[in-house]
């Protein structure tokens, strides 16, 4: 295990450019979601000083930042999150998760890579953007919650809905969630899955195990049903999504003694899915095979995300070419992973596109990014807002 080197030890370009400097200062910021942790305090008071317009549109104890310079169209969005998932076993980090130590030119801790680091990118990218004279025309915004890794019912869903009933409509959106996969700038999502969730009861009849005449073990019940369930292929996919996946996550009955045929069993199950298979259509068909076996059961929906995607256009074509200017890398586009809040921001009509750092080691111990990925997504982001609100977006 390698020690903390202190920054002020490192020369380098990257560990000390401005992006890096402001990530190290939001990691020390602890905010486990809900909690802020004064990050967008910190980010809104910079933006101010740029001239933007903050607003503060708290919503049950969530804090979200809403920051735009100008009033004409387009308006291109840069979205993001400053809460953090917990930090689990703080024993198991080589150094503190809140400490922003860097370890062999990675800055390490809590949200380095989700996603402190791609809005400390998308923060300085805009400073040094509107300071050089960039902004020709349209207008910039920030869009900031601390309610991502958390229910996301009071963060950017909220926020969307203030913007919706003042009539105010996104044109682009950038979101700096970590999608890099193997190296640094070779994917971009122009779309998520959806996620639908359920929890299924299976009810039988409680009773001594050496008498199951007179129960009904809910357990062997289900059992048909769970693995016709499992073996399911539901659709063959599409030419932006991949097939929809099935996965149980949790199954549980019992009293907790091993004499005792228990009454009931509920099933845990998680369904990401694109349109191939909409949601309706999933219900539809497992409700169908619960009565098809016979099962004295009810289900609960949890329909948490509906796929969305952006079709290549302006905003993918632009961020390409900038990624390639940057890079040399040929960036691909794709709809993986989980869900994110594009999913609350892409059915107002928004080109919605996520791209970030590495996503290798995000919820896990030891959380990091590498400084040098940090400061060229920066210069990324700056490149697109020059393409898309700059001399060469009145071209367009």
């Amino acid at each position: 295990m390698n020690d903390p080197i202190d920054a002020g030890e490192v020369t380098t370009d990257a560990l000390e450019s401005d992006s890096v400097v402001l990530l190290r200062e939001l990691v020390r910021r602890p905010s486990v979601t809900p909690e802020d942790g004064g990050c967008q305090a910190l980010i809104g008071d910079r933006l101010a000083a740029l001239g933007f317009t903050l607003e503060s549109l708290p919503s049950a104890g969530v804090q979200n930042l809403w920051a735009r310079l100008g009033d004409t169209a387009p308006l291109f969005v840069l979205a993001g999150h400053t809460d953090v998932v917990p930090v689990g076993d703080e024993a198991r980090w080589r150094s503190p998760p809140f400490a922003a130590d860097v370890v062999d030119g990675q800055v390490v801790g809590r949200g380095a890579a989700d996603m402190k680091g791609g809005v400390a990118a998308m923060i300085t990218a805009c400073e040094r953007f509107v300071r050089g004279g960039g902004h020709r025309h349209g207008s910039i915004a920030i869009l900031l919650t601390s309610d991502e890794e958390g229910p996301a019912t009071s963060g950017t869903a909220h926020v969307m809905r203030v913007l919706a009933d003042r009539g105010t409509q996104i044109d682009h959106c950038l979101l700096t969630e970590p999608s890099s996969t193997t190296r640094f700038g070779d994917t971009v999502r122009n779309g998520r899955r959806g996620s639908l969730g359920a929890t299924l009861v299976v009810r039988g009849v409680q009773g001594h195990v050496a008498y199951p005449h007179l129960a009904d073990n809910p357990i062997h019940r289900s059992s048909a049903f769970l693995a016709e369930l499992v073996g399911v292929e539901w659709d063959a996919g599409s030419a932006h999504f991949p097939p929809t996946t099935l996965q149980v996550s949790n199954v549980h009955a019992g009293t907790g003694a091993t004499n005792v045929v228990p009454g009931e069993c509920t099933i845990e199950f998680n369904l990401r899915h694109g349109t191939a298979s909409p949601a309706v259509t999933l219900k539809a068909r497992i409700e169908a095979m619960i009565e098809r076996h016979g099962l004295d059961a009810s289900i609960v929906w949890r329909d948490s995300a509906a796929p969305f995607l952006t079709e290549p256009g302006p905003l993918t074509h632009a961020l390409l070419d900038a990624i390639r200017a940057a890079t040399g890398i040929e960036a691909t586009l794709n709809t993986a992973g989980g869900t994110s809040d594009g999913r609350f921001i892409a059915p107002t009509g928004a080109q919605t596109v996520e791209f970030g750092p590495l996503n290798a080691t995000i919820h896990q111990v030891d959380e990091r990014v590498d400084a040098a990925d940090i400061a060229s997504l920066s210069c990324i982001i700056e490149d697109l807002l020059g393409r898309m609100l700059g001399d060469d977006g009145e071209k367009a």
